[in-house]
This record gives C-alpha cells, structure tokens and sequence, in this order.
C-alpha cells in the first residue's frame, strides 16, 4: 500500500467512528472512539489471521510516521487547542491556571516517570530514566475537548468551570512540549554519550528559549495579517492561519527548536491579540470552528492509528501489567500535581470544595499522547512506552469518563445543599 492509501483508510475510519459515535453510540467523543478502536482492533487482528497478505496493521507499521506525527499532527493539534485560550475570559482565575498548568505538569512528571522508573527496574524492563520522565510527560496531558465537553453538560460554578477548561488547555501544549524536549535531551546523551548539566540546559533553552522567540514572531506576523483580512474573507483567514503552522513547524525544524512551543506561542499571541476599536477579534469564527474540526478529526484518526500500532507491536505480559500499573501512578501523580498547587494557593485564592477531586479524576487522556508515543521512532524503549500509553489512555477514557459524570453530579448536588443551608 502507499502512504496515501494508508492516510485514506484512516480518514475512512475516523469518519465512519464519528458517525457512529455522533448517531448511536452518543457518548463523549474520547469514550466512543475508544471502544469503537478496541473493536476495529479485534476485526483487524481476526482478518489479519484468516488473510495474513492483506494484513493491514503490518502495511500501516511499515512506514514511519514520525516526520508526519511531529511536525504536522501535533503542531495542528497544539495550535488549535491555543488558539481556544482566551486569558480575558479566566478573569481572577488566571493565576490558579497559569499555576496549576505549569508547575502541575512538572510535578506530575518527575513523580509518575521517577515511580515508572523503579516499577520496571523491579519488573526487569530496561528503559532509560529520561525515557521514562518522556513517558511521565507525555501522559500527564490532558484532553481539553473530552473534558470541557463533559462540564458543559453540568452546571458546574463559573470559577471551577474556568479552573477546569483553562488548565485543560493550557496543561497539554506544557506536558508535550516537555515531552519532546526530553527526547531531544535524550537523543544528545546519546549522540555524545554523557551529557552533562550545561549540556542539559543547552538544550532546553536552545528549545523553549528558541521556540519561543519565533512563536512570539509567527503569532504577532498572524495577527497582523487577520487584523488586515476582513472576518467575512473565512477562506483567506483559514489559509493564512494554515501557512503560519505549517512555516512554522518548517522553520523550527530547520533551526533545530521546539515546533510545538513555535505552535503553542503563535496560537496564544493570536488569540489573545487585541480586538478592534468595534470589539471585534481579528480573528473570525469560521476559523475557530475549523481548527476545532482539525483538532477532532485528527483526535480520531490517532485512536485508529494506535490500535493498529497495538496489533503489530510485540504483545508482552509484563508490558501489559506495567500498563496497569502505571495507570494507577498516573492517578496518583495527577492527584498530587493537583493537590500541591491548591494547597499552596488557598491561602491567596478560593477554592472549591470539590475541586482538587475533579481536577483529579476529570484529567481524562486523549490523543496528544498517543501522537507523541507514535513519533518516538527509533527511540530506545518504545515499544514498553507504547504499550503503557495505550493502556493508561483506552484505561482513563473509559473508566474515569464513564464515572466522571457521577462524580460531578454529586459534585452538583453538594453544591445544591450549601446553598439551601
């Protein structure tokens, strides 16, 4: 099969997941198109048996789609979920999310990936210690759409509502980008053998440092360009948006800086731009709601990638079982990034009664990680970051997402009963 093929039949499984999903199924988009993966993987495992020339997850694993995954999906993925931030409309509560975002994905990080470490060093899995913060980052973001979907179905109070959905957004541009940043850290300790503690902050600040400046450049040169487009020209404001990630991600691949933090910037900086002297933002509607379609449609198509990458990969017990392990280190990390922050803010900020349990619990995982755990070609200890990627998101989407809204319903009712006493 050739590329094409391969990007056409997995277009055609996302959409017929979504209309499935949409028409009949009727759940939160990350739960049906879970379950609908598992299925299409047991289908695709069983033809693969009966007809092992026409096998389809072999002919999808035979290409790398690192190159595709890294500097086309991720950086779509990333610049549509900044370009939903508006930091005008957190108010009060843009501190607790700028707080909660940034220093929770650090400490969720070095937790889950220092307990992974000693996990598989016990179970006698090798996977270097930056390996295992890589899979710590990776897996501590968050899925925005599954989550901000699910809280409008509640009435949740204004201020945990924005606590919740801000730092949704802002958590997974954070935790991938440190991701891919510990991969380039990695690939430097190996190419130079030992690296040392400049070494280190070299390149995180070849990384950050770069991708920020040329994020800072591409937003401002955005903005200026749909500040000039009229909002009726939606075509033009989609291709101008589309050139700006795509020159983007061309112009950090080139300088060797983070593509995802050139993504990330640039969305932030437009989005929060200044509006026009009528009130109107430079950016138009239409533009919002495609790059939201992209960001779904590209959510989808990476639950079928991964179900076959499951299918081909060597199906290991102990992997497995450090998936279920790491599923509950992954809670606890979350529960703990969460819990720190708040505590330390209480004293300057209300909180919620029940906002550290829904801040937990609502950390739903989606398709960023499985984007970067794809990329990672060539990386030593894939295959076991794969695998634990695999089963803490299909783990976390269907048990935390089907119980979620219990958990916010009785979130709802206490909330019911403060206020009549």
């Amino acid at each position: 099969m050739h590329i094409f093929d391969i990007i056409a039949v997995l277009i055609f499984f996302s959409g017929l997941f979504i209309f499935l999903n949409t028409f009949y199924l009727k759940l939160p988009s990350s739960i049906g198109l879970s379950i609908l993966a598992l299925i299409l993987s047991l289908l695709v495992l069983v033809f693969g048996r009966m007809f092992p020339e026409f096998h389809l997850a072999e002919q999808v694993k035979a290409y790398d789609m690192e190159e595709v995954l890294v500097r086309f999906v991720l950086s779509v993925m990333l610049f549509a979920g900044a370009l939903n931030i508006d930091f005008g409309k957190l108010g009060d509560q843009l501190v607790p999310v700028l707080v909660l975002a940034f220093f929770g994905v650090l400490i969720s990080t070095s937790v889950i990936g220092t307990l992974i470490y000693y996990l598989l060093d016990f179970m006698n899995i090798e996977l270097h210690y930056i390996g295992c913060l890589v899979f710590g980052a990776l897996i501590s973001s968050t899925d925005p759409v599954a989550i901000t979907k699910m809280i409008q179905r509640h009435k949740l109070s204004s201020e945990l509502e924005n606590k919740i959905s801000g730092e949704a957004l802002l958590n997974g541009g954070i935790a991938i980008i440190l991701a891919l940043v510990l991969v380039s850290l990695y690939k430097e300790e190996v190419v130079s053998g030992s690296l040392s503690l400049g070494g280190s902050i070299w390149v995180f600040i070849r990384d950050l440092g770069g991708g920020l400046i040329a994020g800072l450049f591409f937003g401002w040169l955005g903005y200026k360009a749909l500040k000039y487009i009229d909002n009726d020209e939606a075509q033009v404001e989609v291709l101008v948006t589309m050139a700006l990630v795509m020159v983007g991600s061309f112009v950090a691949h080139y300088l060797s800086i983070s593509s995802m933090m050139v993504a990330v910037i640039s969305g932030l900086v437009i989005r929060n731009s200044e509006t026009s002297t009528d009130g109107e933002s430079a950016v138009g509607y239409y533009v919002f709601k495609f790059w939201q379609l992209m960001e779904e449609s590209l959510a989808a198509m990476l639950f079928v990638l991964i179900g076959f990458e499951m299918l081909v990969i060597p199906l290991r017990l102990d992997y497995f079982a450090a998936g279920f392990f790491a599923l509950n280190i992954v809670l606890f990390g979350r529960w703990l990034s969460v819990f720190l922050p708040i505590k330390l803010m209480s004293r300057s900020h209300a909180f919620d009664n029940g906002t550290i349990s829904v801040l937990s619990w609502g950390a739903l995982r989606g398709g960023l990680p499985v984007a970067v755990s794809l990329s990672l070609s060539g990386f030593h200890g894939q295959e076991i970051i794969v695998t634990m990627t695999y089963v803490v998101v299909v783990c976390s989407v269907l048990y935390q997402g089907l119980t979620l809204g219990r958990l916010m319903r009785s979130y709802q009712a206490k909330q019911v009963q403060n206020q009549s006493s």
